[in-house]
């Protein structure tokens, strides 16, 4: 049973799991600090990224500037969008909603790996997404509080992330995880920098601990979750992405009174079940 264990959770998985960890606790952060805009959260919790990620980058004897500079242009970028539009529905939405929503990016991630990366799943793995995929929307349930626009924005940020991580996986040969997530908050700042300064909302001091700690917690999160599609393929360790709703569904019940009821347990086992089997027959 341990030698099994052992073999399903690799090194590329066990970082998945644990940037979900990690990204887990930014999600209560975004959301307790519902009064400060989006876009400033995101500025701010990229500013800590760059600090922290340059000292990590000199500490370590790494180039800065990176080598493959197109991708990691593009990584930026539609990380940053992602990350905007997902921090807009986890302050507008239920927590756990929100997060069910934006891991509907497990699916994107697959399809367009096969077109960027030529990195299909097998063709079982198909029916174990979508079991998750079910399960998914078992957790949300129908949802009054989402509206279709709402719904729009999450899904927007679910395709920006599947983006992300593809081009994450693209870099795996030319640039350290470090370099990666370093040009991330590289090509946020400017971008959101500027809008924030002329829509800023002053934060009080725990505003400004919170908003630094989800910087803090981003940045492990990213180095996890860049080390974890480096190191396999996206359809191999896309899908424990779903485990962050489990998450979700905890904290928003504890710290945000979020209910839910038999119909969400089922899809917990649904997702659970479909994750696990996914990883299962990955190898077969």
């Amino acid at each position: 049973m341990m030698e099994r264990l052992n073999k399903m959770l690799t090194p590329g998985v066990r970082s998945i799991l644990l940037a979900t960890f990690f990204f887990s606790f930014m999600n209560i952060g975004v959301k307790y600090i519902d009064r400060i805009p989006s876009t400033e959260i995101v500025f701010i919790r990229a500013l800590v990224t760059l600090v922290v990620g340059y000292i990590l980058l000199r500490r370590q004897g790494l180039d800065p500037r990176g080598t493959n500079k197109k991708v990691l242009l593009l990584r930026g970028l539609t990380g940053t969008i992602a990350m905007i539009l997902y921090f807009y529905t986890v302050q507008h939405m239920p927590l756990a909603s929100a997060v069910t929503i934006q891991y509907l990016s497990p699916i994107f991630t697959v399809i367009i790996a096969g077109v960027l990366l030529k990195e299909s799943p097998r063709p079982i793995q198909w029916m174990f997404f979508v079991i998750s995929f079910i399960g998914v929307i078992m957790v949300k349930g129908f949802d009054p509080r989402v509206s279709l626009f709402d719904l729009l924005i999450g899904i927007g940020a679910a395709v920006g992330s599947a983006f992300a991580y593809n081009f994450i996986r693209k870099l795996k040969s030319t640039d350290h995880p470090l370099v990666v997530v370093f040009y991330f908050s590289l090509v946020t700042v400017p971008i959101v920098g500027v809008y924030s300064v002329f829509n800023w909302v002053s934060p009080t001091l725990e505003e400004w601990l919170i908003m630094i700690g989800i910087g803090l917690a981003v940045t492990i999160a990213q180095i996890f979750m860049t080390k974890g599609y480096q190191l396999e393929k996206a359809a191999n360790v896309s899908n424990f992405n779903y485990l962050g709703t489990i998450y979700a569904l905890a904290f928003g019940y504890f710290f945000f009174d979020e209910m839910f009821g038999l119909l969400t347990f089922a899809g917990i086992g649904l997702i659970i079940f479909g994750v696990l089997m996914s990883s299962r027959f990955r190898q077969i």
